[in-house]
């Protein structure tokens, strides 16, 4: 017997899914932006190594994130996954060549003493680190902007939009408050778990970067309240009924998107919340407080993927080509059995996962030193 209703499980899948994208924000995240930073803040060989080695134990339990998110799209909203997937392909393709770079830099840069071998991989390092970071926010302002597809009557997708038409100026804005952000995390983080200089180092830099985000987060509101057109659920198929994304009638109209927090004002908790959690952590950082800057940090990260969900809902993946082709929560998901199957599941493997996640973390608490890296050279990258 299955417990409970069909529409209050499509509202925990869209609840738990952006749990696992705001998990991969904050997990993955850190690593990304000390990634993008390893250029900047490692002056030396030796600099680089402990930012390498501070991330290293950690970082592919990281991406345990990013899978399970595309393993929940996949399994519980299948027509987002088909479109998303297919529409991005391009963009999702770089994401992986940049990723792929990471576990190969990882592995091959100390193979090798020489400074041109080495400068090599870190710069592969960096670009694993920066281009998923930007491509990601690219992603999310053309999802806000609404995507080019349409389907027929048969259900077949379409895509009618090119590689250069994701790289528009709101979709870069906020490619660059995504990189802002994952810089202060990963700034916060060579604070948490390294010495001077270049704890000194990444703590101005999650200073600046924080900066960046709350300006840049904010001018990204405003763009979204007047120079985005949004999308209203005008009529469409009951919550409980079947999945069809033609069932309904969808209405594009310039700042929609605001609608969500004049029906509901405590979804204005989001937006604060990022641009409290950033403020606090420059307050912070300035004040040598990583350890309590580090959650600030994460909680600004969760605010932006938040304020992205609520302003949204239901829609998951809007049409600019045909608004009724529109994704939403109501008419996107999977059948109820599956996901009170796929539910039953998270229960159970959820909580394992972060109790794992707990003890690494604290296996693994303590700073990387310069010392500790030079006189292990086999046990460190």
């Amino acid at each position: 017997m299955i417990f409970l209703d069909y529409e209050t499980l499509r509202v925990i899948w869209w609840g738990l899914l952006g749990v696992l994208l705001i998990g991969f924000a904050v997990m993955d995240g850190f690593d990304l932006g000390v990634a993008t930073l390893l250029p900047f803040v490692g002056r030396t060989d030796t600099e680089r190594r402990v930012l390498i080695n501070a991330i290293g134990p950690v970082w592919e339990g990281n991406q345990v994130w990013f899978i399970l998110g595309g393993g929940a799209i996949f399994a519980a909203w299948p027509p987002l996954y088909a479109v998303g997937f297919s529409g991005f392909y391009l963009a999702m393709f770089l994401v992986l060549v940049a990723l792929i770079l990471r576990p190969v830099g990882f592995k091959f840069r100390g193979k090798i003493a020489a400074p041109a071998w080495r400068a090599a991989w870190d710069g592969a390092l960096f670009i694993g680190g920066a281009v998923p970071a930007l491509i990601f926010g690219v992603a999310v302002g053309n999802v806000l902007q609404g995507v080019p597809f349409f389907f027929d009557n048969a259900l077949r997708i379409t895509y009618t939009g090119g590689f250069f038409d994701l790289l528009n100026p709101f979709a870069l804005l906020c490619g660059l408050v995504s990189v802002a952000m994952l810089v202060m995390h990963g700034g916060v983080f060579i604070a948490l778990k390294t010495e001077a200089p270049t704890a000194t180092r990444g703590a101005h830099a999650g200073e600046v970067a924080a900066a960046v985000v709350v300006v840049l987060f904010i001018a990204a509101g405003l763009w979204i309240s007047y120079g985005v057109e949004g999308y209203v659920l005008a009529a469409g198929a009951a919550h409980d009924g079947p999945s069809n994304p033609l069932g309904k009638v969808v209405v594009a109209e310039p700042g929609a998107w605001i609608g969500n927090y004049l029906a509901a004002p405590w979804t204005m908790a989001a937006p604060i919340l990022a641009i409290l959690g950033a403020v606090a952590t420059i307050v912070l950082l300035r004040s040598r407080r990583a350890g309590a800057a580090f959650v600030t940090s994460a909680l600004a990260v969760a605010g932006v993927v938040a304020t992205v969900g609520v302003s949204m809902f239901p829609f998951l993946l809007p049409s600019s080509s045909d608004p009724g082709s529109s994704l939403t929560v109501w008419d996107a998901s999977s059948s109820h059995l599956t996901l009170f199957i796929m539910l039953g599941a998270t229960a159970v493997f959820m909580p394992i996962v972060l109790l794992y996640t707990a003890w690494v973390f604290r296996v693994l608490r303590g700073k990387v030193t310069a010392g500790y890296v030079e006189g292990n050279p086999e046990g460190t990258y």
